[in-house]
């Protein structure tokens, strides 16, 4: 994007790049560039009026005293454009709407408003219900509807005028006074405009409401670098070849389709977004002549005055001293206790609104998006992004995306289960188990295990077909490609949510240092490169051992998390001899399961109560690292939780799927733990049953209980907080900002819950997937219910968050990837190890009945449950029982030279695994590789788009530059020239 500088002569520089000099003085007229042409009819429609707007700075008159002048302009004014040049370009025109309501008397504001805390309340500017005009009506009515919908919801200050833009809120009985004075001084010496107001259910709770005025408003922008519309977008068309015309056609034809489409949502309901429609450039005052400014209450949004409020209260001091700054440690030593900025009214109206309207933006978010009975339908992505910000906007886009694409690996991973079902009669493993009778299996524990016959796993046999079936290994090379093209896919996404959104260069233009670093390392100043200004800096050494500190307690934490799985590891060996004596013959009977079970559900208690404590200890971690901004803040932040929490949820699946029953010895010669407790084996028909038993019960459950904590948590509290207002106060009504300050804040560490939720859970769809392949259907049953519950919990039990912006999802992109990488190797060893897949390959094509002859009709596998178990002598055990036993091993029998060791037929089996371990990775690895290569991370046709905007940018900036020149000089009397003097 080009950048402005303040002197005529560097637009000049910036033309010179394009166009020569000769070509400028060659002209007769005032002309725009050809290629800029039809994009620039537009400022001839208001050039009139373009002096006019010097006057936004220099008007003597107050906001509360007159009303506020609005001139129209009509676009039968313009100059007109050449025809015949116009017939020269292949361009379509573009048709632009009247400027309206333009703003040329604009006041200052008044000084700060002291108020009595003992002010009597004015009802009348309490909430009420409007009816909205049809969205047919004009702009200049469309921006008035605006205004009255804030003055409808009672978000105006005592004088009918000022619109809130920021509330504050502390308790008189608080004795920190001294320091919330310094700091409304400072912040009225700023330029905000404050006024205090008690609350009506509660007299020691005091509101303290903030306007920003317009020059304010204009000084922070400006600081800021917010871009802000300047020119309504053109777009251009090259002539292309008739072929092309089939093509369109089809596409038109589709996009009709989609039109009738019931899940997309119906435009007409929502409002006009015009601000994707424009070119947008840094605000600079002394420009302001370039801006789009129908009317000065909305031309900057909602969101962008809260956030410039909020940059405001975060860089303000209230006591002496570089560190005391920011009204986040004023509410964390309880001089305020809370900051936020309002909803635009009440979420419900009496009126419906298919007759009436919206009452407001909040009203349509509800109707149209945070209802359940929208589950089915599109997500308002531009009007989530206007009303809460790019950064929340951002999350919701991510999760329709996956929950999109979950959709067909929820589907391949449901047949993969009934391609189980189906065939399960006629697997000959379930069958050689369910008929062997007489097939004694030896005891699985020392002191109350019997003899087991293998047939009483008939059950346990046919469940774990469902799981470890001919469709394992495809299933598992489907995910992993999945996750890379779900990935790919949602990089072309957020490009072209970026673009539209006007991100594309935010991030190096606005991001500013944490208060709390600036005020750490004020004294250390460094010359940043990209700036060329002087900022503070931590030193490399002081990073380094912040950084080493911090690794250590990730470290420690990990650890603990290990040893919290020991425990139930040894919980396990301990309660499963219990379980195989108790009284009830159930239990008796399935004691494996309920040792299984009952861990589980112990390990998913410690894994809730852990979490808690992870949270405290990362958060302090963090700021123990002192981050630069914000963003590096909220990314080393969020990459510990996920250590914390994935260690702690996955630690116990992984002993399951890799150590459960590996090292227990053999018969007569058990492993045992501290001596003492043998150690666990697997079910005779395998450890994958374990496998899915502790992944389905941990994903059910932890699924449930989020849903509760955030949504049902935040409904209690709601109610409770309403119960206490209506007994404490009868009949009165209350207004907009007291009831909002009756809702629940936003988690403090914004959307990391509900991305580490959803990461989690991607990682749960996709490490073990193997094992489990309903596990995308689950993920996606529940990101259904997710995305409308997270909907519901913004709009209605939260207050509004901070409209933050952002350019994508952060660290958690990267986490992501990790995780992909980490399932290709997981489900390579679930499928190796785990499961009994790489055993019956070697059976069938080395030692089973096709390993020498193959007869059409023959089953390969069969006699391969008698071949997988070995034989031990019961007379060694001491029972006085004669006989053999079998056990799940590849041994040599007691009669053979060398009992108990090792067959050559056990090293064949692990070699196969290695070689297959090696081979499924690089195949997957390979593929993942070549479709990351195949798919662009930005669409051609917008990566072209940005380009040319870019370049018509720079025409349009130059053009209106002398065009105002122009003007001034015809003001002023002096000859017109045509070339910068």
């Amino acid at each position: 994007m080009v950048h402005h500088s303040g002197s005529i002569q560097s637009f000049k520089q910036q033309k010179g790049m394009n166009v020569s000099k000769s070509e400028i003085t060659k002209e007769t007229s005032l002309k725009p560039s050809r290629r800029s042409l039809p994009c620039l009819a537009q400022s001839y429609a208001y050039s009139k009026s373009l002096s006019q707007s010097t006057s936004l700075f220099q008007s003597t008159e107050s906001e509360s005293q007159a009303p506020t002048s609005v001139t129209f302009i009509s676009s039968d004014k313009a100059e007109p454009v050449n025809a015949e040049e116009d017939k020269k370009d292949s361009v379509l025109k573009c048709s632009f709407a009247d400027l309206s309501d333009f703003c040329l008397a604009l006041g200052k504001d008044k000084d700060y408003m002291d108020e009595s805390e003992h002010a009597n309340y004015d009802r009348s500017r309490l909430i009420k219900d409007s009816v909205p005009k049809d969205n047919s009506e004009s702009k200049a009515k469309l921006s008035k509807n605006d205004m009255n919908y804030i003055a409808s919801s009672g978000l105006l200050f005592k004088d009918g005028k000022k619109r809130i833009d920021y509330i504050l809120v502390y308790r008189k009985s608080n004795i920190q006074y001294d320091k919330r004075n310094t700091f409304e001084k400072n912040l009225r010496a700023e330029g905000l405009m404050l006024e205090k107001e008690p609350a009506v259910a509660n007299p020691d709770i005091m509101f303290i409401k903030i306007h920003i005025p317009w020059d304010t408003l204009c000084k922070y922008a400006e600081r800021l670098n917010i871009r802000m519309p300047f020119r309504k977008k053109c777009y251009y068309t090259d002539r292309r070849n008739k072929s092309m015309g089939s093509v369109q056609n089809y596409f038109r034809r589709i996009k009709k389709w989609m039109s009738q489409n019931p899940m997309v949502l119906d435009k007409s309901a929502f409002p006009n977004l015009q601000e994707s429609d424009c070119y947008t450039g840094p605000f600079s005052r002394a420009r302001i002549h370039h801006f789009i400014i129908n009317n000065k209450d909305t031309f900057f949004s909602n969101a962008t005055r809260s956030r410039i409020v909020y940059h405001m209260l975060q860089h303000t001091k209230y006591e002496n001293g570089i560190s005391k700054v920011g009204i986040c440690k004023l509410i964390n030593n309880g001089s305020y206790i809370a900051a936020f900025p309002p909803h635009e009214g009440a979420y419900k109206s009496n009126q419906p609104i298919k007759t009436h309207g919206p009452q407001n933006n909040r009203h349509l978010l509800y109707e149209r998006w945070a209802r359940w009975g929208m589950w089915y339908k599109h997500q308002p992505l531009d009007l989530i992004r206007l009303y809460f910000g790019e950064k929340i906007g951002l999350y919701f886009a991510w999760l329709g995306w996956y929950t999109g694409m979950l959709i067909p690996a929820a589907l391949v991973g449901l047949c993969v289960f009934f391609y189980g079902i189906f065939t399960m009669n006629g697997s000959q493993v379930s069958q050689e188990i369910c008929k062997a009778t007489e097939v004694f299996m030896c005891p699985l524990c020392d002191k109350n295990c019997s003899l087991q016959r293998l047939n009483e796993s008939c059950i346990y046999a046919k469940v774990t077909y469902l799981f470890d079936n001919g469709g394992t290994v495809f299933f598992a090379i489907f995910m992993a490609i999945w996750a890379t093209v779900f990935l790919e896919f949602w990089k072309r996404r957020r490009s072209t949510l970026t673009y539209t959104w006007d991100l594309i260069e935010w991030e190096e233009e606005e991001e500013t240092l944490r208060p709390q670093f600036e005020a750490k390392y004020y004294k250390m100043e460094r010359v940043n490169p990209i700036s060329g200004k002087p900022e503070p800096h931590q030193p490399s050494s002081d990073k380094i051992t912040r950084l080493l500190v911090s690794i250590s307690g990730i470290f420690f934490m990990i650890s603990f998390v290990i040893t919290a799985v020991f425990a139930v590891v040894v919980y396990r060996l301990v309660v499963m001899e219990q379980f195989a004596s108790f009284k009830w013959n159930f239990i008796k009977q399935h004691w494996q399961f309920a040792t299984s079970a009952a861990a589980v559900c112990i390990n998913f208690v410690i894994i809730m109560a852990l979490n808690l404590a992870y949270e405290k200890i990362a958060y302090l971690l963090t700021n123990l690292e002192y981050p630069r901004t914000e963003s590096e803040w909220e990314n080393s932040f969020a990459l510990k939780m996920f250590l914390f929490q994935f260690v702690n949820l996955n630690s116990s699946i992984f002993y399951i799927a890799f150590f459960l029953g590996r090292f227990v010895g053999h018969p007569g010669n058990y492993n045992k733990l501290f001596n003492r407790w043998r150690l666990e084996e697997c079910h005779p028909s395998g450890c994958l049953i374990d496998l899915c038993l502790q992944m389905g019960v941990i994903m059910f459950l932890k699924q449930i209980w989020n849903n509760f904590m955030e949504l049902g948590y935040p409904l209690i509290q709601n109610w409770w907080s309403r119960h206490k207002i209506k007994r404490g106060i009868q009949d009165a009504s209350i207004p907009q900002w007291e009831n909002d300050w009756n809702l629940q804040p936003m988690n403090i560490h914004g959307l990391m819950d509900e991305y580490l939720e959803m990461v989690l859970q991607f990682g749960f769809t996709t490490i073990f997937v193997a094992a489990f392949p309903l596990a995308p259907l689950l993920a996606l049953l529940n990101n259904i219910i997710e995305i409308r519950l997270d909907a519901y919990k913004f709009v209605t039990q939260w207050r509004r968050p901070l409209p933050a912006r952002a350019t994508d999802i952060g660290i958690w992109y990267g986490i992501l990837e990790g995780i992909g990488i980490l399932a290709v190797i997981t489900n390579a060893f679930v499928i190796a190890i785990t499961s009994d897949y790489i055993p019956r390959f070697v059976y069938e094509y080395k030692y089973g009945p096709c390993a020498s002859r193959f007869e059409y009709g023959e089953n390969c596998l069969k006699g391969y449950v008698n071949n997988s178990l070995s034989f031990f002598d019961l007379s060694e055990l001491g029972m006085g029982k004669s006989g053999y036993c079998r056990y799940r091993d590849y041994r040599g029998p007691p009669w053979s030279s060398k009992p108990y060791e090792f067959t050559l037929q056990y090293w064949h089996i692990l070699a196969a695994r290695l070689a297959f371990i090696i081979v499924f990775e690089h195949l997957v690895f390979g593929i993942k590789s070549f479709i990351a290569y195949l798919i662009p991370d930005v669409p051609k046709n917008l990566y072209d788009r940005i380009r040319r905007e870019k370049y018509l940018v720079q025409e349009m900036m130059y053009e209106a530059e002398l065009e105002h020149l122009q003007q001034q000089r015809r003001k002023s009397g002096h000859p017109v020239h045509h070339e910068w003097p």
